[in-house]
C-alpha cells in the first residue's frame, strides 16, 4: 500500500511539472510571428474572385503571410461563399462569426449612418475629391469601428462612381421618371426616388434574375459591378453620372486583433495601407477598363451633358443638407 501511494504521489509530482513547463509554451500561441503554431484566420468577400475588391484582399492575405513568415494565414473566400452578405456584415465582423470582411460602407448605414457619407449623392465629383473626403472621415471612421463596433479598419479602398444603367436612352431628367432601378443602399434610394423613380434595394446575386423577369428595369451601380453581373445580357446603355462613390471597409475583429503581438498588428497594419494606396491609384483605370468591357459586349455609353448634371445636384441638395442635420 505504501509503495503504490509513492507511486501514485510520484505521477502527481510529474503531471504537474509537465503541466507547468507545457502552460509557458502555450501562453505564447497565437499572439504572432513568434509562434510555432500559425493563427489562421478567414476572410470574406462577396464579389467574385476576379473582382479587384476579393483581389485586393487576396493580396492583403498573401502579403501578410509573406511578411509573417507564414505564422499568420488569412483563407479569402470570395463570391459571398460563407453566407454573409450586405447590411450583415458589420455585426458579423463584430461578433467574430467572420474575423475578418470587406464590406460596402453605405451598406451597413442602417446600423452606422456615419457610414453612408461616402453615398451622399454628388457630395464628390471626382476620384480626387473623393480621396481628400476620405482622408478626412477616416479618423471618424476608425473610432466608430473600434469604440462601437469592436472591429479594425485595416484598410478602405473606393468604389468607381456608381451611375445609370438602364434598358432605354436616359438623356434627361425627365426620362428618368417612372424607371425601376435597383439601388445598394439608403441614400441611393432616396436619390432614385427624388428623381421620380421607383428604388429597389436588392441584394447583388438578385439583380440579374430581377432584370431578366423585369422585376426591375435599371441599376444604379459602378461599372466594376457591371460586369460582374454582365448587364449588357440585359440592358442597353450607361449613363456615367458620377452620383455617388462610395467606399469598402476591410475590416478584423478587434478582439482577434488584438491577440496579435504588437509587432504583428503593426505589420498588418503597414500591409492595409499599402494596399489602399494601391487601390486609390489604379481605380480610375479600373473604371475605364470596366466601361470599356461593357461597350465592347454591346453597352453604350451616354455622356451627360451640364444642364443634365446640374438638375440632378440641384433635385438631390436636399438630401445632402438632411444627411448632414441627422448624421
Amino acid at each position: 500500500m505504501r509503495k503504490l501511494t509513492k507511486v501514485i504521489l510520484s505521477l502527481f509530482i510529474f503531471s504537474v511539472l509537465l503541466y507547468g513547463c507545457g502552460s509557458k509554451e502555450d501562453s505564447k500561441s497565437n499572439t504572432g510571428a513568434g509562434n510555432s503554431q500559425p493563427v489562421k484566420l478567414v476572410a470574406n468577400s462577396v464579389w467574385p474572385e476576379d473582382n479587384f475588391m476579393s483581389q485586393g484582399l487576396i493580396d492583403f492575405s498573401k502579403e501578410v503571410k509573406e511578411a509573417t513568415n507564414g505564422q499568420v494565414e488569412i483563407e479569402v473566400k470570395a463570391g459571398g461563399s460563407l453566407g454573409y452578405e450586405g447590411a450583415e456584415l458589420l455585426k458579423a465582423v463584430k461578433d467574430n462569426l467572420v474575423p475578418i470582411s470587406e464590406f460596402l460602407a453605405f451598406g451597413v448605414e442602417g446600423d452606422e449612418p456615419l457610414y453612408g457619407l461616402g453615398t451622399l449623392p454628388f457630395l464628390v465629383k471626382s476620384f480626387e475629391e473623393n480621396r481628400i473626403l476620405n482622408n478626412i472621415a477616416r479618423p471618424y471612421y476608425d473610432q466608430v469601428a473600434e469604440e462601437k463596433w469592436n472591429q479594425k479598419i485595416l484598410y478602405v479602398a473606393t468604389w468607381p462612381g456608381a451611375g445609370f444603367w438602364t434598358k432605354d436612352k436616359t438623356e434627361s431628367l425627365e426620362s428618368l421618371k417612372g424607371l425601376k432601378m435597383r439601388t445598394a443602399d439608403g441614400n441611393g434610394a432616396r436619390v432614385v426616388q427624388t428623381i421620380g423613380g421607383v428604388p429597389y434595394q436588392l441584394p447583388f446575386a438578385e439583380v440579374y434574375s430581377s432584370l431578366a423577369t423585369g422585376a426591375i428595369d435599371s441599376v444604379l451601380t459602378s461599372s466594376p459591378t457591371a460586369v460582374d453581373a454582365k448587364l449588357w445580357e440585359v440592358l442597353d446603355y450607361y449613363i456615367p453620372a458620377n452620383v455617388t462613390m462610395g467606399v469598402s471597409f476591410v475590416t478584423m475583429n478587434l478582439d482577434e486583433f488584438h491577440q496579435l503581438d504588437k509587432e504583428t498588428q503593426d505589420t498588418i497594419v503597414q500591409i492595409g495601407q499599402n494596399i489602399e494606396e494601391t487601390i486609390w491609384e489604379k481605380v480610375e483605370n479600373i473604371d475605364a477598363e470596366n466601361e470599356a468591357l461593357a461597350n465592347k459586349e454591346g453597352i453604350v455609353s451616354l455622356e451627360p451633358n451640364d444642364k443634365f448634371m446640374n438638375e440632378l445636384s440641384d433635385i438631390t441638395e436636399e438630401l445632402r443638407k438632411e444627411w448632414l442635420t441627422q448624421v
